[in-house]
């Protein structure tokens, strides 16, 4: 099994000459400490929320666990108190609500420095999977300077790889043909995206794709062995969000969890109720703080995202930290009677599992009645879908803590995906009962 290319990669920006995991995080926590000193002095809200923190009473990465944490809601309140350089340094902002919600929106701010880090990364995440053999499909965003796909493309361009930036799937026969006059071979996008590309092209996805990478969202367990089992495919997974400059880990081949980009980003996992760090192998949620971001540096920030580290190590042998696959967000959940919780992985994992299913809708309304809205193929027997995914629901449901359900399942009218309009907004079960 050949060792995650990461590692030499961070041991090079970490100035290591042997695989030491203490040497690496001293090395981390020295960043940590100059990102302090750094965003203290130019950034009006550490400034403030830091006041009272010295960078030399910060001895290790235990002792973080008293610096304030920051939140979403802090960068969507006042996203301009975040900016350490005058704005005409600045080379992107990106607007975004990841979450959504009906609030605010977040405004992220990246210099050309940023941008090339995010490349650099890029580059080495991406030979973890695929060699100037490959020819990949992005079906992320690509059309502006700065975006995924655009970093994504510059990034393979630097390593030899031919990259063809298709955008969010809006045509799976435009795709298929593109595919195929190609000759794709990989392809990076967004997992229900992926799926239903290889649900209603099946038979070009299994001829020509050897390799997918899913990022953006969770994925599903169900989506990962249809691929792997019915289309051939290895399939890799990628974590990161916006505000980690999109990157933030990647799978090696053994496809047990993520290599982190550790070089420029320390990661913690907490209790996201007491906030106190977990055990290695216990799960929580994730929070990061950056070294090398200019134009934003985010220092203990809250994701959201549900993951742990693995107490084992990687079979690859690399010294880094893994991270098992996210769980997907702590707000992708709703309370039922009972305090049993219902997570939106819970119903991707029992409605996706149908082959005939592309994509699904789910809604809480008064009285706990769950809602579904199931789009399936169109010359498929709706009725029997219905009767086995409200069987699956109810078993799933057993304890009785909800009796109240009701699926609807219509056609994919022109085979086009549904619900998917903006890659970078995370999905969700929508819940009436508090918005009303």
């Amino acid at each position: 099994m050949k060792l995650t290319p990461l590692e030499n990669w961070i041991m090079q920006k970490a100035g290591l000459k042997k695989r030491d995991r203490e040497a690496l995080e001293a090395f981390q926590l020295e960043r940590i400490k100059e990102t302090i000193a750094y965003a203290k002095e130019n950034s009006v809200f550490y400034r403030r929320r830091l006041k009272k923190v010295r960078e030399e009473a910060i001895y290790s990465l235990e002792s973080l666990r008293d610096i304030p944490f920051t939140f979403p809601q802090d960068i969507s309140k006042k996203p301009l108190d975040f900016l350490c350089v005058p704005q005409s340094k600045v080379a992107r902002i990106v607007t975004l609500n990841s979450s959504g919600t009906s609030g605010e929106n977040k405004r992220l701010f990246f210099t050309e420095e940023d941008l090339e880090l995010t490349i650099d990364f890029f580059k080495h995440g991406m030979s973890c999977l695929t060699d100037r053999t490959d020819r990949v499909l992005v079906l992320l965003p690509g059309s502006t300077y700065g975006s995924i796909g655009d970093l994504l493309k510059k990034a393979l361009d630097l390593s030899g790889i031919e990259c063809i930036v298709y955008g969010v799937l809006t045509d799976p026969e435009k795709a298929a043909r593109c595919i195929e006059e190609n000759g794709i071979t990989c392809i990076v996008g967004i997992p229900y995206q992926v799926l239903y590309l290889s649900r209603i092209k099946s038979d070009v996805f299994r001829k020509n794709i050897k390799k997918v990478l899913l990022s953006t969202d969770y994925v599903p367990n169900v989506l990962v062995h249809e691929l792997t089992q019915g289309m051939g495919c290895k399939v890799f997974g990628h974590y990161g969000m916006t505000e980690m400059g999109y990157g933030g880990g990647v799978e090696c081949e053994t496809l047990s969890g993520y290599h982190m980009r550790e070089g420029d980003m320390f990661f913690e996992i907490i209790d996201p109720d007491t906030g106190k760090t977990v055990e290695k192998g216990q799960y929580g949620e994730v929070v990061f703080t950056t070294f090398t971001r200019r134009a934003m540096p985010l220092i203990r920030y809250r994701t959201g995202d549900i993951a742990s580290f693995s107490s084992t190590a990687c079979a690859c042998g690399t010294f880094l930290n893994t991270m098992k696959k996210v769980l997907g967000r702590i707000d992708n959940r709703v309370c039922l009677k009972g305090g049993r919780f219902l997570h939106l992985r819970e119903l991707d994992e029992i409605i996706m599992s149908y082959e005939d299913v592309f994509d699904y809708k789910a809604y809480m309304e008064d009285k706990d009645r769950l809602v579904l809205e199931v789009t399936a193929k169109d010359d498929v027997d709706f009725g029997k879908i219905k009767v086995k995914i409200l069987r699956d629901i109810r078993q799933l449901l057993s304890n009785k803590s909800m009796r109240r359900y009701n699926v609807a399942v219509v056609p994919a009218v022109g085979c086009k995906p549904i619900g998917i309009t903006n890659s970078m907004v995370k999905r969700r079960i929508i819940d009436y009962r508090k918005e009303r």
